[in-house]
């Protein structure tokens, strides 16, 4: 299981050192393909910069924690706490399932692909992930967390501007595996960010 420790950098590194590792959440798990981060310090787009409910949560819990919110009344978004330097989020926008997926597809009304887990609102259907999940420890057990992936496998990282967001959309804080079919969106750039 990843540590805490690792969750004690910059929200933008620890992003794209995300980006790789298998999720596990209950029965399911699959493989981060897709993330963002967002910034405590200087990022409209953060939580942090228009909420006090967020700015106490980073306070009040340690790295490596669940910070889970309803977005738009529809869909619950599955983020875990980062606290460096700078303190943030990461949201997890897309996996790749690798265990559970007839639970997954059943809570997804069958759907498959990119329609299953592509985008962050789908994967927290698929996993089940609900408002009773924020707080919830990515690091104390070993039925809700990450496993690191194998620094041997070369992936192609790639960096582009986030989404579904209406301000510093152009930061370049959104990494996916290149030509993974899980991905939400493609990405604009085609260059690997090292």
């Amino acid at each position: 299981m990843i540590p805490r420790d690792f969750f004690t950098q910059d929200p933008v590194v620890c992003a794209r050192a995300l980006v790789g590792a298998e999720l596990i959440w209950g029965a399911c798990r699959g493989i981060v393909v897709e993330c963002e981060a967002y910034s405590s310090v200087g990022d409209p787009a953060s939580h942090t910069f228009t909420r006090p409910s967020a700015r106490a949560f980073i306070a009040a819990h340690p790295a490596g924690t669940a910070y889970v919110y309803f977005n738009y009344g529809m869909h619950w978004m599955l983020n875990v706490l980062v606290k460096g330097r700078v303190d943030g989020f990461v949201l997890l926008r897309s996996i790749e399932p690798t265990r559970g997926l007839a639970a997954m597809m059943r809570r997804r009304g069958g759907r498959s692909g990119r329609e299953l887990t592509g985008g962050p609102g789908r994967l927290s259907a698929a996993l089940g992930v609900t408002g009773r999940d924020h707080g919830r420890d990515f690091c104390s057990s070993a039925r809700r967390g990450f496993v690191a992936r194998d620094t041997r496998d070369e992936l192609e990282i790639i960096a582009d501007g986030r989404i579904g967001i209406s301000r510093a959309k152009e930061f370049p804080w959104r990494f996916s595996i290149a030509g993974n079919p899980f991905v939400s969106v493609a990405p604009k750039k085609t260059k690997p960010r090292k």
